[in-house]
């Protein structure tokens, strides 16, 4: 309040003074120029009469360095110039002063010098011989004016500011001590301006009731700040303007925002058109739910609207956590579906053939061919059902006991095994690394080895190559599989160790591939507490990582 009283008074003394400097320096400067225009009017009165009588004698015998005169004809040409040859001037017919002296018998203009900062005054008058006799004088601006009277001025403005600053000081400290002493804990103790009297007991009342109320507030506020505190799941309370009053942490770190959202939108926090809209739609019609994403998870929120008295106060956001629960309904219904498809296809292939056998519609010398085919469907869901009870083994996290495993002789034991199938194919297959032995699951270890290195033949290039290493890396045992295939898209990356995902169908269909042999490598590798690594460029290969604990 001192400050603001000290710069009220300290602007208003500026303003005061600068009105008066501009005030002044006006008057001044139009004053000197009238006197210095009556003046130059008076010289051409008597340089008129002087060559109306003496002719350009008089001007030739005139010595005046302040005053210049200049004599006209009629039609503009100069006749004679106290300071320059009058024969060598352009014709002067276009000057205003000359051209109002023609018309008027007088006239009078200035013109402004913008590099001299100075302006030049022209007095003409139209003789009795209808020629014209100009005068002219110059003169400084208000601008060297007040760079002629800058020191005083200044002096002027130093001593008033220095002057009101001192005073400005003193009399906002003077206003402003008895209200800087008052005590508010006590008003009704206060002596001070009477003015404040009523003001004070007000404020007394009211320290009475403010006490009461802070005190209930506190103890309502500790238990629900103890309830929600625990909570996991968010709530955010909303007055009816959307303003947020209350967040306990699980909200807080859904939101992602800090305590100091609080008294601030809610759309300051979350600025998600669908939860917007949600709001909303509670404070329309009593409650809504919408269900949102962040961060990988999904959330069920709950949005209730607050009622006091009959009029809307507010609303509570409740936020459920149902990552969990959708994930695992999400998984059941695409299992469902591709187990089901799955296991239709072969069967309905070995019932067709079944069928046209069973009706003797095969030939005898095409009865091999259809035996042959259904043993291979048979086999088909053979295979698949085992993958399936692979995955449920590892889904349930049954004990399977650790051993001391090499893993170079696995790796060996399992490409030696799968190099016939890659010679159809004219696949190159190549084994480097070295011994590293590890605490593991020998039938885990294959089943990884097998997926992976069986994929890297199934979705490789004719003529390519497969090369699988084994090395240690500080205390872990890394397994590089590195084909080069096809190669996965960017697109499809995160999704290849899924149940039953297939980047393409119809080649995965060709291959005779379930679509769990990756989902079985990743499943073995988190039982086993290793990592899996992905690098691949459609086009160039793939690079698959493993890597697992020594110890």
């Amino acid at each position: 309040m001192t400050k603001k009283i000290f710069k009220s008074i300290m602007v208003v003394a500026g303003a005061v003074l600068i009105a008066s400097l501009v005030i002044i320096m006006g008057c001044l400067y139009r004053y000197f120029s009238d006197v210095q225009m009556k003046q130059l009017e008076d010289e051409l009165s008597l340089a008129v009469v002087a060559v109306e009588k003496n002719g350009q004698e008089y001007l030739e015998g005139l010595q005046s360095r302040e005053y210049r005169l200049t004599w006209v004809a009629e039609n503009g040409d100069v006749i004679y110039d106290t300071q320059s040859d009058g024969e060598s001037m352009e014709n002067h017919a276009d000057r205003e002063e000359i051209q109002q002296a023609l018309h008027s018998k007088e006239g009078r203009s200035s013109r402004y010098s913008t590099t001299l900062l100075e302006k030049t005054l022209y007095c003409a008058r139209r003789m009795d011989d209808g020629t014209v006799l100009r005068i002219s004088v110059r003169s400084v601006t208000v601008w060297v004016l007040v760079w002629g009277m800058m020191q005083p001025i200044f002096i002027v403005v130093v001593t008033a500011l220095v002057l009101s600053g001192i005073l400005a000081s003193r009399i906002s400290k003077h206003i402003m001590e008895p209200l800087n002493s008052l005590d508010l804990e006590k008003p009704l103790e206060n002596d001070t301006y009477e003015e404040l009297a009523p003001l004070l007991s007000r404020i007394n009342k009211q320290h009475r009731q403010i006490d009461m109320q802070l005190s209930e507030l506190q103890r309502k506020n500790d238990e629900f700040t103890q309830i929600t505190h625990g909570m996991t799941e968010g709530l955010v309370l909303l007055d009816e303007k959307n303003v947020i009053l209350n967040i306990n942490p699980a909200a807080l770190k859904l939101f992602r925002t800090s305590h100091s959202c609080k008294g601030k939108d809610f759309l300051t926090v979350e600025r998600s058109n669908d939860v917007s809209h949600a709001i909303q739609d509670a404070f329309s019609n009593g409650h809504s739910e919408i269900c949102m994403e962040r961060e990988g998870k999904e959330y069920q929120l709950h949005i209730n609207r607050i009622e006091s008295n009959g009029a809307v106060i507010g609303a509570v956001v409740l936020a459920f956590d149902i990552t969990e629960a959708a994930f695992a309904e999400r998984n059941r219904r695409e299992f469902t579906a591709n187990v089901s498809h799955e296991l239709k296809t072969p069967l309905q292939s070995i019932m067709g053939s079944a069928e046209l056998m069973e009706n003797g519609l095969v030939k005898s010398e095409d009865m091999t061919r259809f035996v042959g085919h259904i043993r291979t469907e048979a086999g088909r869901l053979v295979t698949l059902i085992d993958d399936i009870i692979r995955l449920s083994q590892l889904d349930e996290g049954c004990d399977i006991p650790f051993e001391d495993v090499d893993l170079y002789e696995v790796v060996t034991d399992v490409t030696t095994g799968l190099e016939d199938i890659a010679a159809k194919k004219n696949i190159e297959f190549t084994v480097t690394g070295e011994s590293v032995r590890i605490k593991s699951v020998r039938r885990l270890l294959t089943e990884i080895i097998f997926n992976l290195c069986d994929n890297a033949i199934k979705y490789n290039k004719d003529g390519g190559t497969v090369e699988v290493s084994v090395k240690r890396q500080e205390d872990n045992a890394v397994i590089f599989v590195k084909d080069s295939g096809i190669g996965i898209p960017p697109e499809h990356q995160t999704r290849i160790f899924e149940r039953f995902y297939r980047v393409d169908k119809s080649r995965s269909k060709e291959s005779g591939g379930t679509g769990l042999g990756l989902s079985i490598v990743k499943h073995a590798v988190q039982y086993l507490n290793g990592k899996i690594d992905l690098q691949s460029s459609p086009g160039e290969g793939t690079v698959i990582q493993i890597s697992l604990s020594v110890c």
